[in-house]
């Protein structure tokens, strides 16, 4: 079989890297995109040869068709576009400016479809590819302090909706992941330092613990192979039971 070829955006650290580590031990040839040079050539020296830095800027719309183009030109393809890339902002409704707002929106919302959409060209020329976005349980119930990175979730969760009815009769599969309360550095020290937080997350989830990054890989691997073939327009909460927790 040809080798598949992927894109994972923020891919050195997170859960783009559980993702991008996913694939390239599957022998899946993964670009993984990023601004910190550093990170993307650290990551790709433990991925080994199925991996490949760019050092790319996503709020850098009008570069996005030749940074796809340039990857067709190396590879002839792209089957797999995963968007996890995304930044976040905690801070009171009244607090955040409308420059706020726009920010978090312009990387969270417009670098995903404008990245979607120039692949999108690609894979509607193969007849084939999946699309996978990863949004939050913060598209799935209201979560205080973060009111600009619920609306850029709540609109990936519909992008994906829509994508998935624009492009699935052409051969594309379009899904979503909404990642529950999930053990990384940032989450674990976050939590660490605000127990009642951490009691609140742990009670409301059915399964009693935080998930791994591996989880959200796994989800990944799955919707995008073709063991999911008939999956498309699909938001799979990853989440231990979070999202439907009492």
């Amino acid at each position: 079989m040809e080798q598949k070829i992927a894109i994972v955006t923020g891919g050195s650290s997170g859960l783009g890297y559980a993702i991008a580590k996913k694939f390239t031990a599957n022998n899946i040839y993964t670009f993984i995109i990023g601004r910190d040079k550093a990170n993307l050539d650290n990551a790709c020296k433990e991925f080994g040869a199925n991996c490949e830095a760019i050092v790319f800027d996503l709020t850098n719309l009008k570069g996005i068709p030749e940074l796809v183009n340039n990857i067709v030109s190396k590879k002839g393809r792209i089957d797999i576009l995963v968007n996890n890339a995304g930044i976040n902002m905690k801070k009171n409704l009244v607090e955040v400016t409308d420059e706020d707002f726009q920010r978090i929106l312009f990387t969270n919302v417009n670098s995903v479809f404008s990245l979607s959409r120039e692949v999108a060209k690609v894979m509607i020329a193969q007849k084939s590819g999946s699309v996978v976005n990863i949004s939050s349980m913060a598209s799935q119930y209201g979560i205080p302090q973060v009111i600009a990175y619920s609306a850029s979730k709540s609109a990936i969760e519909g992008m994906t909706r829509a994508m998935a009815v624009d492009l699935s009769p052409l051969g594309i599969r379009v899904n979503c992941i909404a990642p529950g309360f999930i053990f990384t550095r940032m989450s674990s020290a976050a939590l660490d330092n605000d127990p009642a937080r951490k009691q609140k997350v742990l009670s409301r989830t059915p399964m009693g613990k935080l998930g791994m990054p591996e989880d959200i890989a796994n989800a990944a691997y799955y919707l995008s192979s073709d063991e999911a073939s008939y999956l498309t327009g699909t938001v799979v909460p990853v989440d231990g039971g979070n999202s439907i927790g009492f």
